[in-house]
């Protein structure tokens, strides 16, 4: 009872009370770690960025910047934030670590605090920030360092695992993160631990531009990377009633770029990100925020307008003034000379280009129009506009008629092929094919229409799926040509579609196929080889379909033997599996036309000894069929058509090279067609750097027709008739081209021309002697008798490669390449006429003529490679600068005797130092800032120090062992060749620096300061010489022409079963006669001295005489060169002989005191070997040699070994005769040679060698020409 009194019975109001009140206790003991913001608290965070880039070696200068601030964040709603950012220091730095400091950089402090006080709203939600919003003013580069430090905000947090991956948003994108998690459950603290893959992103943020005509090569990836990222991040979360605090948070990125493999050495880029909570308060006032606007998630955002160019920065205000002068001073600077000090001035223009308005386009052009230097300049370098403006400018023009259709063509294309490919861009471009002007020159034309497939291929590039619209004019265009059967136009626009290869494209493609199109059997050759060749391209987008496309053309033997050579090339390069290689080992097997089976062998044959990344897997199925198809086509030779390939890459570097020749050819020696390509292999990419294509149709079916025999053989009588049918141009067909030319950059078709019966008769015409004053080359006679000049310059930016990649700080950090060129000439002339030409230009044959001229010609060619950060307000980072200056001036007099033929030019000699080649490069730490734009920061890497090493080989810069590796190594090297007698010296100039541990990083071989050049100047010590003065004088005996030399040849090499009964070595003498003595009455064949004139004194110089003797039995050439003067007894002696009798030449060289010095002979005969089987024996002998032709000889003997064990020849010890060699070929079948090689010591042989030209018939080629 006493217990009833003293616990009081509990109602259930009580009970409910007493529950929540555990339920309290419990949740207070709950731990909650995910991130979340009392929307009535404010938290106030202390925030430094740093970032670093430089190679993080000692002793080399490095650029960094730091930023400090503290940031509060106020809550304005439950999802609702404001950031507010306030004591902002920024800080630069830009020497050695260690040895310099960060400095502070106030104008920028100030600029950047201002945009930071306007308010910044964000939206946050379970550890998402969905909305950054900013006041209008605000830069987006600002918002972008805004996402750095809101980015600590967003990362996910699961308790229940200690291991995890998610793919989720975040500054780089939506990319790949690993998580790992650790408690102090004692604290209450979660460290949270976040690697970010941002090469595995799903929706990238980096954004690449420029590279979209050289595709990824992922088995060279698999080699190595040029860029290598990581990022990591590190989070400390407290626990709190209400979730996750984050008390810190510390990221740490790094990005490794090299231009090879960043295993051999790399550039460094250094990203730190540290905020730390300073304290959490009450919000006590309401923020007003004003208007503002939405900038997005926290995924980083590139403006429209890419960042600055990287290696320039400049105040953008008022571009038009700044224009207007600068193009002005670069016209003014590049007239007489390239000024390769002002050639970075081009980037500048470009970047003022870009922030004009269309309006200002349009007024410059108003202003500088009417000057040729002004308006050149301008048209060169405003197609560097890369979006619609550009387009509209250019579509003003066309439509205006006021620039020529040269202008226009040259502007065109560059503006296509650097324009961004946007669909607004794509739109406006399809208008240049329906505007009248486009076609009123044929090359203009087809440059409109080949630039805009270029433009299509680049736009799908960056779309997918790309629409059918954007290819739609072209497949028009195929088709209402192939209704008109016009030649011209199906082949155009056929080509114009490869360089679109849109997948869409395809049953356009196959109307031009026989086998997939009924009638398309009759279309011309040409015409169905472009068809082919459009697929080229599209072998890498759509690669089974083609394979299933040009196999079966391959295949089907009744086709043109092109449409299958074509067929089995463009096969190749789809990359087909080793089946696919079988199959085409099986045909090539059973194969009865020789051309398709020799050119389809010569393809997988180049590609089996293939070493690129590319043909790594190709090669291997390659290999296999060269073992099944060497026995039976392995022995065709060159008159048949092949295809010769040659690569290297080097894995240390990822570069490599590769080219090749086509000649494709049919029923004729003449090739129906030639093509030469080159790729450049380099950081993961292709680059088919140029391809040459040359069609001669109509030029072989012409001679074929007039010549029947050059199906089998072409002799020198042949070649006197295809020259003679080519004078005769009146009769020439114009109904059809006779040659087509065709070329690619970077695997674009960017020019196409057909040479026609016309056009050949009008330059023929406008040269012939007959030609009067209606001629072009009349005006321009007439002009220079009064006195002309010309200039021309060309600015260009070859090409402008550029990797935008956002790092934890919100700053991008860009990987960007530059490569532009100026190249000017400048001519004066002025000529004497006497008499003057007054009906035709046959009339000068009889005239003297007195010619001075002078000018100069010159190319400054800049590269530029930058790694590091590229803001609209600052650059920090690391720049590679690099010149190559050519310079050729001249000066000088000519005079001109036709009816004597007595020619002489006078020369000055050089007065002053002319550079004529350079090249310097240097790699820089850089920083620039847009508050102080002349005030920038560029140090070399390298500090400059007192000790040198002079006089040394350049060899020396390269360290021998490992001992050597961690040295600095500086060389300063000069040597100069002088000409006494012309009072001139050529000296060659070089400097390098390098950096440490050459031996382990390849890449510093390259990096450092590099000076290089050639100069002509003064020789110093020596008389002053007035003038150079060069005479020659031609006599009316001529030595042997190309007629005798190919008798020389026939007689040598032709079969002699017939004629020798007996030969061999010991029949050859080994002795040469000497040189005859000449007599007075021999005429000089040509004479000519040059000397050096310095009045009053005698000329002094050199002086060359060749005299020609013909006799019934052989024909002789003798050359007499000696100094004049009346001491020297130097003597140069010559005598050349062929023997007409016994099918041999004999050379023989003498020099030295009365040529009695040194002497070296060289005899080519016919011989034969038992059996009387046809050979050539060649044999080298010599006498005394100066040194380095004894050094010369002594590294041929030492690497001879190896090179001929290299190439298949066998060798042995012998004891040959000293100071001779002996090289002897001998015919073993009909397609195969044996070769016999002796040197002193050594023999090497070899036999059964394929022989590149056909060893059967020789006394049946039609070499025989009256001597």
């Amino acid at each position: 009872m006493m217990s009833k009194l003293l616990i009081p019975p509990l109602d259930f109001t009580m009970w409910q009370l007493y529950l929540f009140l555990m339920v309290g206790l419990a949740a207070s003991e709950t731990v909650n770690y995910e991130p979340f913001l009392n929307s009535k608290k404010t938290y106030e965070y202390k925030y430094e960025g740093l970032v670093r880039v430089g190679r993080e070696l000692p002793d080399l200068v490095e650029s960094a910047l730091k930023l400090r601030c503290t940031f509060k964040i106020i809550g304005e709603s439950p999802q609702t934030f404001v950031l507010q950012i306030s004591n902002v220091d920024v800080e630069d730095f830009n020497g050695v670590p260690g040895k310099s400091a960060f400095s502070p950089s106030q104008k920028l402090t100030k600029r950047l605090s201002a945009e930071f006080s306007q308010p910044i709203v964000f939206e946050f939600s379970k550890g998402q920030i969905t909305d950054i919003r900013t006041a209008p003013g605000v830069s987006n580069g600002v918002v972008n360092i805004v996402r750095g430090i809101l980015g600590f905000l967003q990362f996910t947090v699961k308790t229940t695992q200690s291991f995890y991956e998610l793919v989720e948003l975040g500054i780089h994108g939506v990319c790949q993160s690993s998580y790992t998690v650790e408690e102090d459950s004692n604290a209450k603290e979660l460290i949270v631990t976040q690697m970010v893959d941002i090469s595995n992103c799903q929706q990238p943020a980096a954004l690449y531009r420029g590279m979209a005509l050289a595709p990824e090569d992922k088995v060279s990836k698999q080699r190595g990377e040029n860029v290598v990222s990581t990022v990591k991040h590190t989070y400390t979360v407290k626990s709190t009633a209400e979730g996750g605090l984050i008390t810190k948070a510390f990221a740490q990125e790094r990005q490794y770029f090299s231009p090879f493999n960043v295993k051999g050495g790399n550039s460094r880029m250094l990203a730190l990100r540290d905020i730390e909570l300073l304290k959490v308060s009450d919000t006590t006032d309401k923020i007003v925020t004003g208007q503002v606007q939405s900038r997005g998630n926290l995924m980083y955002k590139t403006g429209k307008d890419l960042n600055p160019i990287p290696i320039v920065m400049i105040n953008l205000n008022e571009p038009v003034a700044k224009i207007l002068d600068l193009i002005k001073r670069l016209a003014q600077d590049n007239i007489y000379h390239v000024e390769s000090a002002s050639s970075t001035d081009i980037l500048k223009l470009i970047q003022l280009l870009r922030v004009a308005t269309l309006e200002d386009l349009e007024l410059l052009w108003k202003q500088l129009s009417a000057n040729d230097e002004h308006r050149r300049w301008f048209l060169d370098l405003v197609v560097e506009v890369t979006d619609e403006r550009i387009l509209k400018f250019l579509e003003t023009r066309f439509k205006a008629g006021d620039i020529t259709a040269n202008e226009a063509g040259q502007a065109l294309v560059v503006a296509f092929n650097h324009l961004s490919a946007e669909p607004v861009s794509m739109a406006l471009a399809q208008e240049f094919l329906t505007v009248p002007f486009s076609k009123s020159q044929p090359l203009l034309w087809n440059t409109v229409v080949l630039a805009y497939g270029s433009l299509v291929y680049r736009y799908c590039v960056y779309t997918d799926p790309c629409p059918i619209t954007v290819v739609q004019p072209l497949l028009d265009m195929a088709t209402t040509s192939l209704s008109k059967n016009s030649e011209e136009g199906m082949v155009l626009a056929l080509k114009a579609l490869g360089n679109a290869a849109h997948p869409s494209s395809i049953k356009t493609l196959l109307k031009f196929l026989p086998g997939y199109t009924a009638g398309a059997e009759k279309l011309p050759t040409r015409v169905q080889g472009a068809a082919v060749q459009a697929f080229r391209l599209l072998a890498s987008r759509d690669p089974h379909n083609v394979q299933d496309i040009v196999l079966n053309l391959f295949m089907q033997r009744t086709l043109p033997t092109e449409i299958r050579m074509l067929a089995c090339m463009v096969l190749l390069e789809t990359k087909p599996s080793i089946a696919l290689i079988s199959v085409i080992s099986k045909v090539l097997l059973e194969e009865i036309d020789l051309q398709v089976a020799s050119f389809s062998y010569s393809l997988l044959k180049g590609i089996a000894k293939s070493r690129t990344p590319d043909n790594q897997h190709l090669s291997t199925a390659c290999n296999i069929a060269m073992k099944i198809l060497t026995p039976k086509l392995g022995h065709l030779s060159y008159r048949y058509s092949k295809n010769m390939h040659f690569d290297w890459f080097h894995d240390d570097f990822l570069f490599g090279t590769s080219a090749d020749i086509y000649m494709l050819q049919h029923e004729s020696l003449i090739p129906t067609k030639l093509m030469l390509k080159g790729k450049i292999h380099f950081i993961g990419r292709i680059l088919q750097l140029f391809e040459l294509g040359v069609r001669a149709d109509g030029l072989r079916e012409l001679l074929a027709r007039k010549i029947p025999q050059l199906k089998k053989d072409l002799g020198i009588t042949d070649f006197a008739t295809i020259i003679q049918i080519l004078s005769d141009w009146q009769n020439l067909p114009k109904d059809r081209p006779l040659l087509s030319a065709c070329v690619r950059v970077f695997g674009q078709e960017a020019f196409l021309m057909d040479v026609t019966g016309d056009y050949i008769q009008s330059i023929i015409k406008s040269f012939s002697p007959s030609a009067g004053k209606e001629s072009k080359v009349w005006e321009k006679i007439l002009d220079v008798q009064k006195g002309t000049s010309w200039h021309w310059t060309k600015p260009h930016l070859v090409y402008e490669a550029r990797f935008i990649q956002p790092t934890c700080l919100g700053l991008p950090v860009e990987i960007s390449k530059y490569f532009s060129i100026v190249n000017a000439v400048t001519m004066k002339a002025k000529a004497e006429i006497n008499p003057p030409p007054k009906e035709h230009l046959g009339e000068l044959l009889s005239s003297d003529i007195a010619l001075h001229t002078d000018g100069f010609a010159g190319v400054t060619k800049d590269h530029f490679v930058f790694h590091g950060i590229n803001t609209d307000l600052f650059q920090c980072g690391v720049e590679l600068k690099s010149k190559i200056v050519i310079a050729l001036p001249w000066a000088f007099d000519l005079k001109i005797n036709m009816k004597e033929q007595k020619y002489e030019m006078n020369l000055s000699p050089s007065k002053t130092v002319t550079e004529l080649f350079s090249v310097n490069s240097n790699v820089f730490a850089v920083l620039r800032n847009i508050e102080d734009p002349n005030l920038f920061k560029i140090t070399p890497m390298m500090p400059e120090t007192k000790d040198s090493q002079h006089d040394l080989p350049l060899a020396r810069i390269l360290p021998t062992s490992r001992d050597d590796q961690a040295e600095d190594s500086e060389v300063k090297f000069r040597q100069c060749a002088v000409a006494k007698i012309y009072g001139t010296a050529i000296c060659v100039e070089a400097e390098a620096k390098r950096a440490h541990y050459l031996y382990e990083y390849p890449l510093y071989y390259f990096l450092g300061r590099t000076h290089f050049s050639y100069q002509l100047e003064p020789a110093k010590g020596t008389k002053p010489i007035e003038k150079i003065q060069i005479q020659v004088t031609a006599g009316r005996k001529h030595p042997a022409g190309v007629s005798q030399m190919m008798n020389l040849s026939h007689r040598v090499f032709k079969d002699t079963r017939d004629e020798v009964t007996s030969c061999g070595e010991n029949n050859l003498s080994n002795s040469f006669p000497a040189s005859q003595d000449l007599d007075a009455t021999p005429e000089p064949a040509i004479t000519v001295k040059a000397l050096g004139l310095s009045p009053p004194a005698k000329p002094l110089g050199y002086e060359a005489v060749a005299f020609y003797l013909p006799t019934a039995q052989r024909d002789d050439i003798e050359m007499i060169v000696s100094e004049v003067e009346e001491e020297a007894n130097w003597k140069m002696c010559a005598n050349a002989n062929v023997d007409k009798s016994h099918s041999s030449a004999k050379v023989h060289l003498r020099w030295g005191a009365e040529c009695q010095t040194y002497d070296v002979s060289v005899r080519v005969s016919a011989a034969c070997q038992p059996e009387s089987k046809p050979s050539v024996y060649t044999k080298i002998n010599w006498g005394a040699l100066p040194s380095m032709f004894t050094i010369i000889g002594q590294r041929i003997q030492e690497y001879a070994p190896g090179i001929s064990y290299i190439m298949g020849f066998y060798q042995k010890y012998e004891k040959n005769p000293e100071r001779q060699a002996a090289v002897n070929v001998a015919v073993s079948s009909l397609e195969t040679f044996n070769m016999r090689v002796k040197i002193p010591e050594r023999t090497f042989y070899k036999k059964a060698i394929p022989s590149p030209v056909d060893l059967v018939g020789f006394e049946a080629m039609n070499f025989t020409m009256s001597t």
